[in-house]
Parts: C-alpha cells; structure tokens; sequence
C-alpha cells in the first residue's frame, strides 16, 4: 500500500513540475523522431518515440493527436526504468507520462523513449501526430518541446493482401465511396449486382435527388437502392433490362458495367455516348461474344483505358464482374475526370 502512495505521490509530482517550474536551456539540441511498426496491417499498429541527443530524461510527458473514430489506444509502454502513469486518452488526444524513481540521473543519449499501440476501427488511413513532449531532469527543471511528428497507417481489409486491385480499392474507401462488407473484409472477387454498380456510380459521381420514376416494376419502394436507381436513372446512367424491369439484383456483366461507365462519363462531360467517336480498333479474340448494343461502349471504353480486358486477348464481356473490378473502373473515371 505504502509503495502504491508512493507511485501515486511521484506521478502528481511530475505532473506538477510541469506546470510550476520554468523552462530550462538544453545543454544540447536534442531531436524527437516518431516511427511505425508497420504502414500498413489488418489491425493493430505501434508507434514508438525516440530521442537522440537526449539529455538527462529523468521523466516525460509525450502528447499524440489522433482521430478516435478510427483508433482506439490499445497500450502504452516504456523500456525506461520507473514509473509509467496509464496513458489518458479524451479528445481526438492521449497523454503518456513516464519518470524514474529515486535520487538518480536521467537518461542520456539516443534512445527509444516509449510506445503507444493502436488498433483501428475500420479500414482506411488514418494519422497520429507527435504534439509535444514534456521533459523533466533530475533536478526537477523542464522543459516543453512543440513538435509535428507524423506516422500514416492504413487498415486494409484482411482478405485484400496481395490482391491485385488492393491500392485502388483502398484509395476508393478513403474517398468513402466504397465500403467493405464488414470492418475486416471487401470480398473482392465477388460478383457486382446492377444495383451495387448503379450506387456505386450514384456515390461517385455525387448525383442528386431527383424528383423523377423510374419506369421499373422491380425497383421497390422502400428497398435499399431505390433512390440510388432512381437517381443513376435520371442522369441517364442505366438502361432496364426490359422496359419494365431492371433486374437490381442480377449480376452485372462486364458489358453491362461498361456501358454504366461510359453513360457517367457521358453526364460528368456533357457528352453523349452517341456522340463520342472511337479513335482506335480494338481487337479481342472473343470480340465476338460482344452484343451488338454493346459494341460501341466496348471499343470506347477500351480505347479511352477505362476498360481492360479480362486477359491480353479476352475482354469476356459476358463474365460477370468483380467488385475489384467494379472499384478500379470506378477509380479510373474519377481520374479521367480529374478527381482529387
């Protein structure tokens, strides 16, 4: 008990040297630099603190700024010897304080000062900023150091290392068009339904609501994508499959989603899909299995790179597409627009 009182009376006396004793000349410049484990994981993530140059660190406050929607403080830890007070996190900020015991000297030198750990949220990328560090020597004299030490991180989902669209998928949700299908997976090799792609294209180009129907029976009031469908449809974005039916839940084919796309393309331009002229012939081995009404928005799509094909000699407009490649055709719209 007497030894707890005596942990508690130490860290109210750091706390308090803090904000009653002046600031003291360094007798050396020291330098703060702030480190990652990693740039990019599934979950968690460290950043650890250093100095070099350090001149007798007998105690310290370091203050982060982070965005707690996107992180929760998992620890805090020092290999310094003494007495850590439990990190306090409140306000988008955390404070970790640390001072030795007894009569001794501080330390010296370059050195690891501490770490704090993170786990985020969701996926996505996120900053935590070194704000300032608080020093104290050991005869009680300090001083307080403003810095601006940056770490990015980025949370990619689980089932996206080593993915082939992983840097476009994931610069797509930062941009918060799209979303995973839980906090840990994207699931991009599963198919894209003509509803998904509508809203996708709805997200992405930033589409009002309009006071205009649709003339699909299959578009219920009340479902999920009705006012996405409505708007994509307004812009003259998407087509029914019949003149009543849009089939929302049938998965899109790759012909099907680049016809989406050059209708976009055509309302963020002011340019008619009718009116644009392709500049190349391009030739797949399957060209073949391109139907007649999509014929055109193939070959533009391909010559504009909108569109790839599937392989070098396969563009399998009747395969159905991934959500991968819906998110990459999306993303390259965005740039040919010149979307930040």
């Amino acid at each position: 008990m007497k030894r707890k009182i005596m942990y508690v009376t130490l860290a109210c006396q750091l706390y308090c040297s803090f904000a009653l004793l002046a600031p003291a000349d360094a007798e050396e410049a020291s330098q703060f630099v702030m480190k990652t484990s990693d740039t990019e994981s599934t979950g968690e993530f460290t950043v650890t603190f250093q100095g070099t140059n350090v001149q007798d660190l007998y105690a310290y406050e370091a203050k982060f700024s982070f965005d707690a929607s996107k992180l929760d403080v998992i620890k805090a830890d020092t290999q310094i010897e003494g007495f850590s007070v439990s990190p306090l996190v409140k306000n988008n900020e955390v404070i970790f304080a640390h001072t030795k015991m007894g009569k001794v000297e501080g330390e010296k030198g370059n050195l690891d000062i501490g770490s704090i750990t993170f786990k985020a949220k969701k996926a996505g990328s996120t900053t935590v900023k070194w704000t300032s560090m608080k020093i104290v020597d050991h005869h009680l004299q300090n001083q307080s150091i403003s810095l601006n030490e940056a770490a990015d991180f980025t949370k990619i989902f689980s089932d996206l290392a080593g993915h082939w669209a992983k840097s476009d998928i994931m610069l797509m949700v930062n941009k918060n068009i799209v979303e995973g299908m839980d906090d840990d997976h994207f699931a991009p090799d599963t198919n894209v339904t003509r509803a998904q792609f509508a809203t996708l294209l709805t997200k992405a180009l930033d589409l009002k609501s309009s006071p205009i129907q649709t003339p699909f029976d299959d578009v219920a009031a009340g479902s999920w994508y009705e006012a996405t469908v409505k708007n994509a449809y307004a812009a003259g974005l998407v087509n029914g499959i019949a003149d009543r039916e849009f089939a929302p839940e049938k998965n899109i084919t790759r012909e099907e989603m680049t016809a989406m796309l050059l209708r976009a393309k055509g309302h963020a331009t002011g340019m008619r899909v009718e009116d644009m002229t392709v500049g190349a012939t391009i030739r797949f081995s399957d060209e073949g299995t391109v139907s007649d009404w999509a014929k055109k928005v193939v070959a533009l799509a391909v010559d504009s790179g909108l569109m790839n094909g599937r392989t070098a000699k396969e563009f399998a407009s009747q395969e159905q597409a991934t959500r991968a490649e819906s998110v990459v055709v999306l993303k390259r719209l965005l740039t040919g627009l010149g979307a930040k």
